[in-house]
């Protein structure tokens, strides 16, 4: 169990109807890690007020605590941001170190949002939702997929069939490419080129990856990435060691 890589999942807030604040974790993506061979661990804000940001997260980054959300992050050989409702100053700013330090990361929906906030990008409403905030529905469309991209070389098709539950899209994204389209032309994938493993999709690959291998291969290989970051830290210790027991 100690080789195994360690992910981080951001917690998102969830307010009840007593005006009780809890943190979660969807079930969903959690179970995706450990079928794959990996360990899931929550990553929380160690803020106790609540960071609710659209376009601009950076308003609010000097009130968050970042030596206990990088000393979390530390913890992990990746990171993934899920979907919901809201957007957090803490998610944004946890996509933002992820991709200064080239850490591997996965925005899933919101979680996309928050890796072009990072990059001072910005989302806007979809102009026909309800085409595509289907919450109850498996499959929705199709999106067509890149060759070259990151995540061509995932799924290794040029079309895929994916749900869709959402009403908000990318407006831009800055350092980020566009590896897949929907239907209506709209970027579905956006991914680094020049990071090992920054990719952000708008649909929920958790929700069909028990029976539908290319939603699945998305996590077998972004665990893949975060294995391979681990070895290399894992090989830098050592030759560190080693050289010190030279001297």
């Amino acid at each position: 169990m100690a080789n195994k890589v360690i992910i981080g999942i951001v917690g998102k807030h969830y307010i009840s109807d007593k005006k009780r604040t809890d943190s979660y974790i969807r079930d969903e993506i959690k179970q995706a890690i450990f079928d794959n061979d990996a360990i899931a661990i929550g990553i929380l804000s160690p803020n106790e007020e609540l960071f609710y940001c659209g376009n601009n997260w950076m308003q609010f980054e000097d009130k968050l605590l970042k030596s206990d959300i990088i000393g979390q992050i530390k913890l992990c050989d990746g990171i993934i941001l899920q979907g919901g409702i809201t957007n957090e100053a803490y998610e944004s700013f946890i996509a933002k170190y992820c991709y200064d330090n080239n850490i591997p990361c996965l925005g899933i929906c919101a979680g996309q949002n928050c890796i072009a906030y990072a990059l001072n990008g910005t989302i806007k409403p979809v102009d026909n939702p309800e085409k595509h905030n289907k919450p109850n529905e498996e499959y929705v469309h199709y999106i067509n997929i890149e060759y070259p991209s990151k995540f061509y070389n995932i799924v290794k098709e040029n079309r895929i069939k994916v749900s869709s539950r959402h009403k908000n899209i990318l407006e831009k994204y800055p350092l980020l490419q566009v590896s897949a389209t929907d239907e209506d032309g709209y970027p579905d994938v956006v991914e680094s080129e020049i990071k090992h493993f920054y990719i952000g999709i708008r649909f929920h690959p958790e929700s069909l990856y028990k029976i539908d291998e290319n939603h699945n291969n998305i996590f077998k290989a972004f665990i893949d990435a975060c294995d391979e970051r681990k070895i290399t830290k894992s090989n830098i210790r050592w030759i560190i060691s080693d050289m010190e027991v030279k001297l």
